[in-house]
């Protein structure tokens, strides 16, 4: 196989379509790797529904015919498959949130009996925090305070910015991308992220996939999360 980035996620979003079948109601992820999912998945014509986690993704979905449901008019989700920034391997702990939709994403996975993660090799890493920033969506007002916060907690803050004006993501709230580091403890941080007032979400997804989908130069790699779940299909 191409180790060329589009080509690995392609392979990827492919090999997840396994995890689908007629009938399910399937969380449909953000970002460039979920965007090649959802072209696969409407190839397909199963007859299911999709929970978008963006107003992008939505639009992607509607454009290759698949039907759409919102999270309030279903009581559960059967699978949400969507990417991440960053995969640690052993515990298949997550960073996501570069796309702007984590607040959406986290909601729908929250709301799967299963969550599958497709992503190319490059987001493999030793520890979160590795290579990228951790996303934390806040309130507009007081942004500067809530920064100054996360400053206090060991982080270089930049306010997420899109032609020099501050990103705004789906539910009307700022992102700051925090670059703490490699984590030796991302438990605690999610712990004292969501403590601060001010803060809405962060992008440190724990506990949350049951499998990742990773494709490199040599194939697609099944991982499972370690322990009763690994592999459940409930």
């Amino acid at each position: 196989m191409s180790a060329e980035p589009e080509a690995c996620k392609r392979a990827a979003a492919r090999a997840a379509l396994a995890e689908v079948r007629d009938g399910m109601v399937v969380g449909l992820g953000s970002g460039s790797t979920a965007e090649h999912f959802v072209a696969e998945l409407g190839a397909r014509g199963l007859d299911i529904h999709g929970v978008p986690t963006s107003e992008r993704i939505a639009t992607h979905a509607r454009a290759h015919g698949i039907p759409l449901a919102s999270l309030d008019t279903v009581p559960r989700i059967d699978v949400t498959i969507d990417g991440a920034d960053e995969i640690e391997p052993h515990t298949l702990g997550l960073t996501k949130g570069r796309g702007g939709s984590l607040l959406r994403e986290k909601l729908v996975a929250l709301a799967s009996r299963r969550v599958v993660i497709i992503a190319d090799a490059s987001k493999l890493v030793a520890a979160l925090g590795e290579r990228a920033a951790i996303p934390v969506e806040v309130i507009r007002f007081g942004w500067r305070h809530t920064a100054a916060s996360l400053q206090a907690l060991g982080a270089a803050v930049a306010l997420r910015t899109v032609a020099g004006q501050p990103f705004v993501t789906d539910e009307g709230h700022y992102i700051l991308d925090c670059q703490f580091g490699p984590l030796a403890e991302p438990g605690q941080l999610a712990t004292t992220l969501k403590e601060l007032t001010g803060v809405v979400e962060h992008g440190l997804f724990l506990g949350v996939a049951h499998r990742a989908y990773v494709a490199g130069a040599h194939g697609v790699q099944v991982l499972d999360r370690p322990g009763p779940c690994a592999g459940c299909t409930h």
